[in-house]
């Protein structure tokens, strides 16, 4: 699957052009590719880290995914270009947040070339049934400038937690 990000409109971006995911599912886990395009050098990335969970990845830019679960509940994942992730659970919007443990830590591989970044994820044990995603990103260019980005948007500031943003359907693993 193959969707394109759409910026906030009280959040346009400067420089960068396009933020987009590519989805495939892989038995329990799912790879994406997240492809964010812009004027070279418009992009800001945090320094490279060792991979560890770590909290507040989104007060820079961070790719994220929301999984909704079908008690009314969801999981948020958060990607950095650094290679640092974060993985929580909420039992409904904004609530109930708890830290959520990965079977393995996903790897995360950052490339770059000319005007593009691709940030590309493996994330196990998402499960075998359908899927409602929120897909998201949030993007700070190196003059401050920050944008957040999500297939759609519900209200009249970001909010990646609003359930009408989980717009991406996947059918259940083959």
């Amino acid at each position: 699957m193959d969707v394109l990000l759409l910026p906030h409109p009280t959040t346009p971006p400067r420089s960068i052009v396009s933020v987009a995911c590519t989805l495939r599912r892989l038995g329990t886990a799912l790879d994406l590719r997240y492809t964010i395009a812009g004027a070279p050098g418009a992009l800001l990335l945090p320094s490279p880290a060792p991979p560890a969970q770590t909290d507040g990845l989104w007060k820079t830019t961070c790719l994220e995914l929301f999984v909704a679960d079908a008690d009314g509940g969801y999981r948020e994942f958060n990607f950095a270009p650094s290679r640092q992730w974060a993985a929580y659970g909420f039992s409904a919007r904004r609530e109930g947040m708890a830290p959520l443990a990965l079977p393995v830590p996903p790897p995360i591989r950052l490339t770059q070339q000319g005007d593009t970044t691709v940030l590309s994820v493996h994330l196990p044990g998402i499960g075998t049934g359908p899927l409602r995603l929120g897909i998201t990103a949030v993007i700070e260019e190196t003059d401050g400038t920050k944008s957040y980005w999500a297939l759609r948007h519900g209200g009249d500031a970001p909010d990646f937690h609003d359930p009408d943003c989980f717009v991406a359907q996947l059918p259940p693993a083959d």
